[in-house]
């Protein structure tokens, strides 16, 4: 019985928050969205908005949702789920120290970014380049580990 109940509320916060988001997208459509920057009539900001608070309930309802479901489920698993968000963060970390935060060659952007703006993109790069190369790695490894397995 409980579980209807959650079923039932989860299902009517996803049909105001469709009604919402087609209610946000038509009122854009209907104003006109601009087609430069300096035309600006404000139907851009509310849409960005409006999706950064569906992308943030979404980001909150997985991790609550996830972390429920393994404390319910697989107590233990919470001490996984901990080592893995310390590792994440010993990672940007790292890219952190190793990022230089240089200025930006051949920029001619309006105003310059700030150093604190560099040093992030650079910390963004380098978690970037780090996680694409440990895949590839991981892709080539899996491979070889797969097809010595199978010679036997």
């Amino acid at each position: 019985m409980e579980k209807q109940k959650y079923a039932n509320l989860v299902k009517i916060v996803l049909v105001v928050l469709i009604v919402l988001s087609v209610a946000v997208l038509l009122w854009g459509m209907i104003k006109g969205y601009p087609a430069t920057v300096a035309a600006d009539n404000g139907t851009v900001d509310p849409l960005l908005y409006w999706a950064y608070i569906v992308l943030g309930i979404a980001l909150v309802s997985v991790i609550c949702v996830g972390l429920y479901v393994t404390a319910t489920t697989n107590p233990k698993g919470l001490i996984k789920i901990g080592i893995a968000v310390v590792a994440a963060a010993a990672l940007f970390g790292v890219c952190y120290l190793l990022a230089s935060g240089a200025p930006a060659i051949g920029y001619s952007g309006p105003t310059p970014p700030t150093a604190t703006e560099l040093k992030m993109t650079d910390t963004i790069l380098n978690l970037a380049y780090l996680v694409g190369g440990a895949t590839i790695l991981s892709i080539i490894f899996a491979e070889v580990f797969i097809a010595i397995r199978n010679k036997k």
